[in-house]
């Protein structure tokens, strides 16, 4: 299979995936707290990954964009993409804060350290990864989300044979759960939609590196499908064990430390990759926005975001998830509409022409 359609499709599940999906807070909110209603969600929102993962890629190829911008400002047209294009910054940074919380909740809960220590650590890491190339930050960005997907299997294998506790006793606690929307559907589209939102700067600028615009859509493709199994997966080691998983900040650190302690230390380094990614993602989209990469400027751009970002993180991770995620959210429901206008408009030309 082609070999830069798989490493773009890792990099796009890489910025995606971050502390929230990989510790399983995001899917204890979005989808576990619905029942199996949440399992059907898990479905549109996987399906949802891979259109929309295909369209931005495909169009950031065409248009060899080298921001987000660009493509926003095709989408939205000038004024309502530069308005666009300042919200989705500000929730870009936003997210970012929130890695660096979820990497000092991470920090906390394994080795009982202040949160401080761990964003701080994670800050720091980001900071030496921004001041390398863009293709060196592509390659780093990608490689860490085969480790997470076999940690995942080998969680949600484990969890279905340890469940202790009736189906109806997991689906009656499942309900009592905090979540985001009133309906599994809703939160099914505002995950997808406030994911593709963390996701679209990233996947634009390495797509519009690329002029192979057939590699470039085959790893939205491979990248949402991935997605769509990976949240199913953890949904369903989720709501198995919810019993067992009360008052947790990371959910799968719990179940992998139920398993064993080794477990729980290579999951507590999964995490973490994913964290780093996400949060390299986030700040390197945030800082390119204002600045040209591989500059000083940048350089010091990003010393600065990441700088301030620790400071607002302390805020705490759960918190920064339940109220900056369903925001984006919301954002990101403008942009879905937006690429499926496009796309119903690109396939309406391609009609007619044939049609002549």
């Amino acid at each position: 299979m082609n070999r830069y359609a798989i490493q773009l499709a890792f990099a796009y599940m890489g910025v995606i995936i971050g502390g929230g999906f990989a510790s399983g807070q995001e899917i204890l909110q979005f989808f576990t707290g619905y029942g199996l209603a949440g399992i059907a969600g898990t479905v549109v929102a996987g399906v949802l990954f891979a259109f929309l993962g295909r369209q931005i890629a495909r169009m950031s190829t065409q248009l060899q964009v080298e921001s987000h911008k660009e493509v926003l400002r095709i989408l939205f047209g000038a004024k309502a993409g530069a308005v666009m294009d300042i919200l989705l910054t500000f929730f870009l940074y936003g997210v970012g804060v929130a890695m660096l919380a979820g990497t000092g909740s991470l920090f906390q809960q394994q080795f009982g350290l202040a949160p401080i220590a761990g964003g701080a650590f994670m800050a720091a890491l980001v900071i030496l990864t921004l001041c390398l190339n863009v293709k060196r930050i592509i390659d780093l960005v990608s490689a860490a989300t085969p480790i997470l997907m076999g940690m995942v299997v080998i969680i949600t294998v484990y969890s279905l044979f340890t469940v202790n506790a009736s189906t109806d006793e997991l689906l009656a606690l499942s309900l009592r759960q905090e979540t985001v929307a009133p309906h599994w559907s809703i939160a099914a589209m505002l995950y997808a939609s406030f994911n593709i939102a963390v996701g679209f700067p990233m996947l634009a600028v390495i797509s519009g590196r690329s002029t192979d615009i057939r590699s470039t859509s085959l790893g939205g493709v491979l990248g949402g499908i991935g997605l769509g199994i990976l949240i199913l997966l953890i949904n369903i080691a989720l709501l198995y064990n919810l019993n067992q998983l009360q008052g947790a900040e990371l959910p799968t650190l719990a179940l992998a430390t139920r398993l064993s302690p080794v477990v729980g230390i290579l999951m507590t380094l999964s995490i973490t990759c994913m964290v780093y990614s996400t949060a390299v993602g986030m700040f390197f989209a945030f800082s390119a926005r204002f600045t040209r990469p591989e500059t000083r400027r940048f350089r010091g751009f990003s010393i600065l975001s990441c700088g301030i970002a620790l400071i607002l993180g302390q805020a705490g991770f759960t918190k920064l998830v339940g109220t900056v995620y369903p925001l984006l959210g919301y954002l990101g429901l403008l942009l879905i509409a937006a690429v499926g206008i496009n796309w119903y408009r690109i396939r309406n030309r391609q009609a007619q022409v044939l049609a002549r």
